[in-house]
């Protein structure tokens, strides 16, 4: 089993994800989840060996230093993108390791939002999970503060739609109410509806939709664009013109 559960940064910003394997392991840790980290190192109900990082912005790496400090007497890794504070290793493209007993974690270079984003698959069993840091949101993706549209294409259209469709999408943040008024100005169809009945009645999404629930061929009409490349910008602009 791979369970997991969220803590809340802020009302949109970085939730932090668990991820408990056996012998209870956890990735992820931020300055601002330290009290809780603490909690649970207490009480005996896992243990934090490493901080992943999905890319090197503040509000995803910016507390590995004080994180560090905080659990110093653990000799914590921290795994991540080339760019994120005091990383000790940056895996390529596609390659994999192992956490706890069980749990098979893959490397998923996804450049566009930052250079060095990485998104993380994650197996255990049968149950599957990825995630996505601020390159695809439920309903969304990330800005392209550091690449092209043909990179966000390549990320969303090539490298995570290659994973099994029912891989559950853990992304950085929780926008998928903001997602969903974009979408609704767009495109109607009972996929967005039910999207959107789910946010309005949910506080988080993350864990709760899937890759192969992104999937939409028909968003690409809404463009009058044909090259996927061009479809990627065009929606990427109309988004950030909200």
């Amino acid at each position: 089993m791979m369970p997991s559960s969220s803590i809340p940064q802020t009302p949109l910003s970085t939730h932090l994800v668990l991820v408990d394997a056996l012998p209870n392991e956890i990735l992820r840790p931020h300055v601002r989840v330290t009290p809780v980290l603490k909690q649970h190192l207490s009480s005996g109900q896992m243990n934090l060996t490493a901080i992943i990082n999905t890319h090197h912005h503040w509000d995803h790496a910016g507390g590995n230093d004080k994180t560090l400090s905080d659990f110093k007497n653990l000799n914590l890794k921290v795994i991540g993108g080339k760019d994120c504070q005091s990383v000790t290793s940056t895996p390529k493209h596609g390659e994999t390791f192992q956490i706890g007993s069980g749990i098979s974690v893959k490397a998923l270079h996804t450049p566009c939002h930052t250079q060095d984003s990485i998104c993380w698959f994650m197996q255990d069993g049968d149950e599957k999970v990825v995630f996505t840091g601020d390159t695809l949101f439920i309903g969304g993706c990330g800005r392209f503060f550091e690449g092209t549209p043909a990179e966000m294409h390549k990320a969303l259209n090539e490298t995570l739609a290659a994973l099994p469709d029912d891989t559950k999408v853990y992304p950085g943040h929780e926008y998928t109410k903001q997602n969903v008024k974009f979408l609704v100005t767009v495109l109607q169809n009972d996929a967005v509806r039910n999207l959107q009945k789910f946010a309005e009645n949910n506080e988080q999404t993350q864990g709760k939709f899937t890759i192969g629930d992104e999937k939409d061929p028909v968003i690409r009409k809404v463009t009058s664009k044909e090259n996927p490349v061009d479809v990627m910008g065009a929606l990427r602009e109309m988004k950030n013109a909200m």
